[in-house]
């Protein structure tokens, strides 16, 4: 096995995250297998009670793991599977140390951070890198790993010692380190500075690493002799030196990577650059050709992002990227309006005038309306409004997870005249409880208690258009988060009134897919499809979020439904999603913030 280290210097954001990605993808179009792993240093044992104001969004793997959002850079950029012990965190170590000690696993020994903690460190990167994540049972011949932060903060302390120490005992050939830096421009001066990556690169070496290949963050690329110096006071062969400056959209990382001949440095670095070790030339055609095609595209689609957390992009990351895979695949120019749930509210025409005319004019400008997934009674009501604004107006419409279950709140309410319905999430004691809390769900403990990772969903009516979107599946399997379900005693009422439950899980009582038959795309999910959607193979519902707000969802549904006629097993980012693989191409750039509450991506 074969091991890139990634880390950071001088400050935090400068996209380790797509560069340890964009390696994954370099090596694998030589012809490598690769796996990925993320390093967080913080105490929590996973993800999954952060705000996502703390940490971005938490990314949901199949087997239910709640981890970083980097990992889902991963599985889109290398289009692979990962699990829960791809994300180690100082908590997650602790807490298997600590349980080794109390079974006396230590034989009496004074346990410490050196050697106990330092070795549960290194076991467990070994052992998680032997992991198959391509779908086959082969494991995999590199593995990338990411170091979260940055050098010299504290809690990153013992996985610095670990590393150095395991840098040793991998051994030479084996292990490759990349230190990501920043190389600033001072305005006043107007000259590219090499001494914040020199002092980084001298705390790195400091602390028992030394860097293989120095990977330079600028806005501008970099001048020959800014790499002959950080050469000479980095100790790095210029050759090993590659330039990360911006670029319009990140696919093309991967493309600069290879320009640059990173991927000779790496191998040469781990031993692999000799006749016979290397399969290919890295073959990234489809990198180029989807990295050029986003920079073309000039139709605009506007779809309102309707939320509680849409000052924080990061926060909706997977959204963003589906909705960029379909939006790139259907040949528009994405452009996402975000839309405070808050702003939207009557309470808000009274206190903040300009932000709710701004709101509504954000909501009534877009072409599509998504409500993604949330937590908690903030905004709610907004949500409400943005999906009867929707359903009464003919405005395609995609709820996920808690948008889901607000459609069907709103329905029951303007619909169904049930003035009281809600949730017993939003209200305990209300008369009618659209939205019940699951019964296995825990009152007590919040971390990992939820319905997580990958279920199956079957349909049950065949033409329905979500069914169409999936190829004519029978069912699909997609990946869940919530603690709140549709309440099944209340089914038949909806579907007498209208809504119909097109998709439901084995049992047939917990709600998965509901659609107004009438609507032009009026589409709520309890599972969250975005964390399948691939660069190459994007999500259907997305697809048809995007298809409909753009005047394409007929064709789509039409190209769908003659690829596969008849019914199929599903599995998305391996199965049904592969009838687009070959026909269309998108990708995940980054967004550029515009003016008022809109990107274009």
């Amino acid at each position: 096995m074969k091991y890139v280290l990634v880390t950071g210097g001088v400050v935090s954001g400068l996209g380790k995250g797509v560069t340890a990605s964009s390696i994954g993808v370099l090596l694998k179009a030589c012809g490598l297998r690769v796996t990925s792993i993320k390093i967080d240093p913080y105490l929590n044992t996973d993800a999954g009670t952060m705000s996502p104001f703390e940490h971005g969004e938490v990314f949901v793997l199949d087997d239910g793991g709640e981890v970083d959002l980097d990992l889902g850079n991963y599985e889109r950029f290398l289009d692979i599977k990962l699990t829960r012990d791809n994300n180690i965190t100082t908590g997650k170590i602790y807490q298997a140390v600590i349980d080794k000690e109390r079974r006396g696993d230590y034989l009496g020994k004074t346990v410490q951070v050196v050697p106990h903690i330092t070795n549960e460190i290194q076991e467990w990167i070994e052992r998680v890198a032997m992991n198959p994540v391509d779908g086959t049972d082969k494991p995999a011949d590199v593995c990338v790993i990411e170091l979260g932060g940055t050098i010299g903060d504290i809690e990153s302390m013992p996985f610095i010692e670990a590393l150095g120490q395991f840098s040793y005992r991998v051994g030479a050939g084996n292990f490759c380190l990349v230190h990501v830096s920043l190389v600033p421009v001072l305005n006043v001066v107007g000259e590219q500075k090499t001494k914040p990556t020199q002092h980084s690169v001298r705390g790195l070496r400091g602390l028992g690493l030394m860097p293989d290949i120095l990977a330079c963050r600028s806005t501008e690329p970099l001048e020959e002799n800014v790499k002959l110096k950080l050469s000479q006071f980095c100790q790095v062969p210029i050759s090993n030196i590659v330039n990360l400056h911006d670029v319009t959209n990140i696919w093309h990382i991967p493309l600069l990577l290879r320009d640059q001949r990173a991927h000779e440095a790496i191998l040469r670095v781990l031993g692999l650059w000799c006749v016979g070790k290397v399969p290919q030339e890295p073959k990234l055609s489809e990198w180029t050709e989807r990295a050029s095609k986003f920079d073309k595209l000039k139709s605009p689609v506007r779809i309102a992002m309707v939320g509680k957390y849409t000052g924080i992009s990061d926060s909706y990351l997977s959204v963003l990227k589906a909705l960029l895979h379909a939006s790139v695949s259907l040949e528009r120019k994405l452009v996402v309006d975000w839309v405070p749930s808050c702003d939207l509210e009557d309470s808000a025409a009274k206190e903040t005038p300009d932000a709710y005319e701004k709101a509504w004019d954000l909501l009534k400008g877009a072409n599509g309306v998504l409500v993604p997934g949330g937590f908690g009674d903030r905004g709610v009501q907004g949500k409400i409004l943005a999906a009867k604004y929707a359903r009464e107006n003919n405005v395609p419409y995609l709820g996920i997870c808690l948008g889901m279950q607000i459609a069907v709140i709103e329905f029951a309410r303007s619909v169904m005249n049930l003035c009281g319905a809600n949730s017993t999430e939003f209200d305990a004691a209300t008369k009618t409880p659209c939205v019940i809390f699951m019964p296995e769900g825990s009152t007590t403990h919040m971390g990992a208690t939820m319905r997580l990772g990958s279920r199956r969903t079957f349909f049950q009516v065949n033409n329905c258009k979500s069914a169409k979107l999936y190829a004519n599946a029978n069912y699909v399997d997609e990946r869940h988060r919530h603690r709140y379900e549709v309440n099944p005693d209340m089914v038949s009422e909806f579907e007498k009134a209208g809504l119909s439950f097109v998709g439901r899980d084995e049992s047939g009582r917990r709600m998965e897919i509901i659609e107004l038959p009438a609507h032009r795309f009026f589409v709520g999910t309890q599972f969250h499809p975005e964390f399948n959607s691939r660069p190459g193979k994007p999500s259907p519902l997305f697809l048809g979020l995007v298809a409909a707000s753009s005047g394409q969802l007929e064709h789509l549904l039409q190209r769908s439904s003659s690829t596969m006629s008849s019914p199929t097993r599903c599995f998305p980012g391996t199965g049904a999603a592969n009838v687009y693989k070959n026909k269309v191409m998108n990708g995940l750039p980054t967004t550029y913030f515009g003016n008022g509450s809109s990107i274009h991506i």
